[in-house]
């Protein structure tokens, strides 16, 4: 895995920012924040990270991240990877990638940058958001949905909140959610250039609303065409500190 994003909400305006990058280099975490950091007054620092132009270097996983993941001894954990659609043995980095690393407490959400498959195809997952604002026949249209069903995008221009709004739809056409506000402009921009499918990674009636739809996008991606690649992804760091 390439790297993992922060991203921040910004509490007046509602707006997110990419605001710091997280990899697992060889057995050291490493966290710069990105020029994305710089994008509102009201964004200070995260955890125990306060100087925005430091790199900092761990052994294990800064708290800002560990907090954010299920404890393995807790019984909800099989029904949590499960959920998530991955192996119970998953590192920690593919599980904040798959959850999200949301918390009831702040406004923040991690998200992957992916990497090419063996048929250069570029797979994002996501949970579709907003189902809390979703009538109740809209609602049982998901707990209706199977693994690989598709789904569409459609671009929503006419949302006041969010001019780069993508609703999440089944074929009918019924809304199922939106796609998290920090992926729609860059996925407006594959939908630009390629054909972007969208199905159900999968559907958990079970679960916690904001868990209950995982959805898979796949596209191809031609020559020279990357992800997260605005001024907001850059690093602001300098030289290496310890945490």
């Amino acid at each position: 895995m390439k790297a993992l994003y922060i991203a921040w909400q910004d509490p007046k305006n509602r707006s997110w920012h990419s605001v710091g990058r997280l990899t697992d280099d060889q057995g050291y975490y490493r966290f710069v924040y990105t020029r994305g950091a710089l994008a509102s007054p009201r964004f200070t620092y995260l955890g125990r990270m306060h100087d925005l132009r430091k790199h900092y270097v761990s052994e294990t996983l800064f708290p800002l991240f560990s907090n954010r993941l299920l404890d393995r001894s807790r019984p909800e954990y099989p029904d949590y990877v499960q959920w998530l659609g991955v192996e119970a043995e998953a590192d920690s980095m593919q599980l904040l990638a798959r959850s999200g690393g949301k918390r009831a407490t702040d406004q923040l959400c991690v998200y992957a940058h992916p990497e090419p498959n063996e048929r250069a195809e570029i797979e994002l997952f996501f949970f579709s958001h907003g189902l809390r604002y979703l009538g109740e026949r809209e609602r049982q249209r998901i707990d209706q949905l199977k693994t690989a069903d598709r789904l569409r995008l459609r671009r929503d221009d006419e949302n006041t909140h969010d001019r780069n709004a993508l609703v999440v739809e089944t074929e009918e056409p019924v809304k199922v959610g939106y796609c998290p506000r920090y992926l729609n402009q860059d996925l407006r921009r594959a939908m630009d250039i390629a054909e972007v499918k969208l199905t159900v990674e999968r559907a958990n009636p079970d679960a916690p609303l904001h868990f209950r739809l995982l959805c898979k996008a796949v596209f191809t991606p031609p020559p020279g065409f990357e992800l997260f690649a605005s001024d907001a992804y850059k690093p602001l760091a300098g030289a290496a500190v310890a945490a």
